[in-house]
C-alpha cells in the first residue's frame, strides 16, 4: 500500500462543496452531511470477519481516509493512513412481521446522527441482529467522500471481501483507480479542447436562463435554525407503469419522462414556459473511474422550452433532446456557472430556493445476491417520513426510486428553516396531480401556463 503524502488538488466537485462551506458544524463538511444505506442480510454474520473486511475496504479506497483542507487559497486533499472502521453491533429483537419497520427505524436514527468529516475513516457500520440468521447492516459515510453510486460499489466489494475472510474461494476485487487520480484527471481535462467546446455549449444554451425558483415559507434573512427533514411518499403502480411504457415508446429513460412531468409542474407553479431544472449526473464520464469510490455527482441545469408544446408526448421528446445534449457536454457545475452566472440568480433569493430533481437509475443493486454464505438485499422501500435526516446544503431535493415491486418510492427532502411540512405536502400533492394528468393521457392537449419567472 502506498500512502499519498504530497498535496493533491481538489476535484471540481469538492470545490463546488466548498462554496457551501459553513465551518465544521454546518454545511457539506459538517457532521450531518452523510449518506446512510442499509441492507438486509440473510445468513449468520461473523463480526470478526466483517470488521476485517471493513478495514480492508478502507485500505483499498483512499477516499474513505482523505482529509479535505479548506484553507483559503490553499485548498487541497490529503490522503492519510488507514485506521479501523467503527463497527457497532446491536440487538434488534423483533417479530418477523415487524422487522422491516425496525430496520427502517434504525436507518432513521442513524440519519439523524452526527459524525463529522474530520472523524477518519469516513465510513462506519452498524450491524443490527434480529436473530442468528437475519440482520440489517447499515453503512454511514460522509458525503464529501462518497456518493450514492459509491455506496453501491462499497457494499458489493465489502460482500466479496467478507466472503473471502470467511474462506470462500472468490476472486479478489480488481484494484480500483483512486479518487486522487480522478482529481488530477479532472483538472487536466478542463484544459482540453473538448472541455472548451462544452463550455461554449453551456454559454450559449444557458444565455438568459435562470434555474426555476420555488417560493419558501420563511426568508433566509430570518436566520431560523436549520435542519433537513424528509417527506416520503409513493407513486403508485398505475403511474409507474405508465411512465415506464412511455419511456420505452419514446426511446427515453424513465428519468426523462419524469423530468418532463416535473417541467409541467414547474410551469404550473411559476408560469414560465422557458424552464431550467437542476438535476444530477453521475459525473463518471470516464470508464476508468466507474468503480472508484468518491464524490463524483455533478449538478446539471437542464433547460427546456414548453412554449407551443401540444402534448405531453411531444414534451418528452423535447426533454429527451435537452438531456442528451446536457449529458454530452457534462462538465463540473462550477465551470457551467462561470459561463452562465445568471443561472444561479434564484439560488440565493431571500424567499426562494432551487429544488433539484433526481430519479435513481443505478446500474447495479443488491437484490438477494448470495455472496459466500450471506444474501444481501438493498433496503430501498422506505416509507416513513422523518423530521431530521442527513443534510442537504440548501433548499429541497426530490428523489424518486423505481422499485422492483412496480411502484416508485419517493421523498422530498427539505430544509426546515425554509419550508413548513404542510407546504411540502402540498408540493407533493400537486406533483402527483400533474403525473396523473400527463402520464395517463400523454396525447391529450397539454395546458401550458404562459408567463415569466
Amino acid at each position: 500500500m502506498t500512502v499519498q503524502t504530497g498535496i493533491i488538488p481538489l476535484s471540481f466537485n469538492q470545490d463546488f462543496l466548498c462554496l457551501f462551506d459553513k465551518g465544521d458544524e454546518e454545511g457539506p463538511f459538517g457532521p450531518t452531511y452523510n449518506i446512510v444505506c442499509g441492507w438486509r442480510l440473510t445468513g449468520a454474520v461473523d463480526t470478526g470477519a466483517l470488521q476485517e473486511a471493513l478495514d480492508e475496504l478502507v485500505v483499498r479506497h483512499e477516499a474513505l481516509r482523505t482529509e479535505i483542507v479548506r484553507e483559503e487559497g490553499n485548498r487541497h486533499q490529503r490522503v492519510l493512513p488507514p485506521a479501523p472502521v467503527r463497527l457497532a453491533v446491536r440487538d434488534l429483537r423483533a417479530e418477523p412481521a415487524e422487522r422491516h419497520r425496525a430496520a427502517e427505524e434504525l436507518l432513521i436514527e442513524l440519519e439523524g446522527g452526527r459524525y463529522g468529516s474530520g472523524e477518519l475513516p469516513l465510513i462506519r457500520a452498524v450491524l443490527g441482529r434480529f436473530d442468528e440468521r437475519d440482520s440489517v447492516l447499515a453503512l454511514i459515510a460522509h458525503h464529501s467522500a462518497v456518493d450514492e453510486w459509491s455506496m453501491k460499489l462499497v457494499i458489493q466489494e465489502l460482500a466479496v471481501l467478507y466472503a473471502r475472510k470467511r474462506g470462500f474461494d472468490l476472486p479478489a476485487p480488481a484494484e480500483p483507480a483512486q479518487y486522487r487520480e480522478y482529481a488530477l484527471w479532472d483538472r487536466e481535462r478542463a484544459t482540453q479542447p473538448k472541455a472548451e467546446r462544452a463550455r461554449a455549449y453551456w454559454r450559449e444554451r444557458l444565455r438568459g436562463a435562470v434555474a426555476a425558483p420555488t417560493r419558501t415559507d420563511h426568508r433566509r434573512s430570518a436566520n431560523l435554525p436549520k435542519s433537513t427533514a424528509a417527506h416520503r411518499f409513493l407513486i403508485d403502480e398505475e403511474l409507474t407503469g405508465a411512465a415506464l411504457s412511455l419511456a420505452t415508446a419514446t426511446r427515453s429513460s424513465p428519468f426523462m419522462v419524469m423530468l418532463a412531468a416535473y417541467y409541467v409542474f414547474l410551469n404550473r407553479s411559476t408560469g414560465a414556459t422557458d424552464v431550467t431544472a437542476t438535476t444530477f449526473s453521475s459525473g463518471r464520464t470516464l470508464a476508468r473511474f466507474q468503480h472508484t469510490v468518491g464524490s463524483f455527482f455533478n449538478l446539471l441545469p437542464i433547460r427546456t422550452d414548453l412554449a407551443g408544446c401540444g402534448t405531453f408526448r411531444e414534451l418528452i421528446g423535447r426533454t429527451r433532446a435537452s438531456c442528451i445534449q446536457a449529458y454530452r457536454h457534462d462538465i463540473p457545475f462550477g465551470q457551467i456557472v462561470e459561463q452562465a452566472p445568471g443561472v444561479t440568480a434564484s439560488f440565493a433569493g431571500d424567499d426562494t430556493c432551487v429544488v433539484s430533481f433526481q430519479v435513481f437509475q443505478f446500474p447495479f443493486t443488491m437484490a438477494g445476491d448470495l455472496i459466500g454464505d450471506v444474501a444481501y438485499h438493498d433496503i430501498r422501500r422506505r416509507l416513513l417520513s422523518q423530521p431530521v435526516t442527513t443534510d442537504i446544503p440548501d433548499g429541497a431535493l426530490w428523489t424518486l426510486d423505481i422499485d422492483p415491486a412496480g411502484d416508485m418510492v419517493c421523498s422530498l427532502w427539505f430544509n426546515t428553516n425554509l419550508f413548513e411540512e404542510s407546504t411540502i405536502r402540498d408540493l407533493v400533492a400537486g406533483f402527483l396531480r400533474v403525473l396523473r394528468e400527463t402520464l395517463l393521457s400523454p396525447d391529450a392537449p397539454l395546458t401550458v401556463q404562459k408567463g415569466d419567472l
